[in-house]
């Protein structure tokens, strides 16, 4: 599957997006509801280490995993 990045202006965004949703060949991801699944694994996880559930990470180990 090839990826497209596109500059589309603001007043234009929507129909253009309504547009693209029809055709059968074009997989449009929701950014934001993805955005926020993750952002609240992020923070499931923050609590589970504050509760002491899942093990700290040092900075190092952190990096070495990027």
């Amino acid at each position: 599957m090839k990826q497209v990045t596109l500059n589309i202006a603001d007043n234009k965004f929507n129909t253009f997006l309504e547009f693209i949703k029809t055709l059968d060949y074009v997989k449009v991801e929701d950014i934001e509801a993805t955005a926020l699944k993750e952002l609240q694994n992020s923070l499931k996880q923050v609590r589970l280490i504050k509760e002491g559930k899942l093990p700290k990470k040092s900075a190092q180990e952190f990096l070495n995993e990027l």
